[in-house]
């Protein structure tokens, strides 16, 4: 009985099984987190400001009489929000943009290459996430768009290097003489190879976006009070670190546990995407 690639998946890497099943555990609270929630993240009752975790409020309030789980379960959906539309949309713009330039080469490639991935890898990503959304100002939707507009050249630099490399192979020197158009040949040849290796980036930049959302909450550029974010509940936390360490414990947590349970899953795919990586961990399974 042939065994499906995903069991197999599951089954020979022990780090993909953990980053897949916190990484599930997330996407679940954030899609249950109205049923799951025990209170409304927003609702403030100061004469419960503070309180340490208890049977009451399992983390505790913060100081305003919030309750901390309640907030935590709905900082997954921004957090998970944010990291999915950043990497869709860098993933998108990078891809078309590398893929054109390492296709059609020339003065393109030059232009997209020299001039606009090099412009932007040269700056630190974080500091020109700040400098964008400190311009645009604080909202979820302007987080999205400047981590956006500053995540896309790893994409592209990564879906390029893909095409310079495929585009000289036999299969698409046939399909050229053939008569392929360059939409067929980009969308029906190129692309699919270019696929796996960004796909192991997106997994992993997942948790880039997700560490840069709470930082720019954290910095007071992300998402606007009341909305629970993570970064926020941190930022909230810095005057009681000491008097209530909960405040602190609790989204520091659960941002390690996205942070890792999404390089985890993008190392244990980027192994088993490798064809000399699998038949080895294929080979180590079998039964002795």
């Amino acid at each position: 009985m042939k065994t499906s690639p995903l069991r197999q998946f599951l089954r020979t890497s022990g780090l993909g099984r953990w980053g897949l099943a916190v990484t599930l555990l997330l996407v679940l609270m954030a899609v249950l987190a109205p049923w799951l929630a025990p209170r409304n993240p927003a609702t403030q009752s100061l004469p419960e400001r503070l309180q340490p975790p208890s049977a009451h409020h399992w983390m505790g309030t913060d100081e305003l009489g919030r309750d901390v789980l309640s907030r935590t379960l709905y900082g997954a959906r921004v957090s998970l929000l944010v990291g999915i539309s950043v990497v869709l949309g860098a993933g998108v713009v990078g891809l078309a943009l590398g893929s054109l330039a390492g296709y059609f080469g020339g003065t393109f490639d030059r232009f997209v290459n020299i001039i606009l991935i090099n412009s932007f890898l040269s700056f630190p990503g974080i500091l020109l996430a700040i400098a964008f959304a400190a311009f645009l100002g604080p909202g979820l939707y302007k987080v999205i768009l400047a981590l956006t507009v500053t995540g896309w050249a790893g994409y592209a630099r990564l879906a390029r290097a893909q095409v310079l490399k495929v585009r000289e192979m036999e299969f698409i020197l046939a399909a050229r003489s053939l008569g392929a158009s360059h939409s067929r040949i980009l969308l029906r040849h190129l692309l699919p190879n270019t696929l796996q290796p960004v796909l192991i980036q997106a997994t992993i930049g997942m948790a880039g976006a997700i560490l840069a959302e709470s930082t720019l909450s954290f910095l007071g550029l992300g998402v606007i009070a009341p909305t629970p974010s993570w970064g926020a509940m941190l930022n909230d936390a810095r005057n009681h670190l000491f008097d209530a360490p909960h405040m602190v414990l609790f989204p520091a947590l659960a941002i390690m546990a996205a942070v890792l349970a999404f390089n985890l899953l993008g190392d244990a795919l980027r192994d088993w995407l490798d064809p000399r990586t699998r038949a080895f961990l294929l080979t180590m399974d079998l039964p002795r």
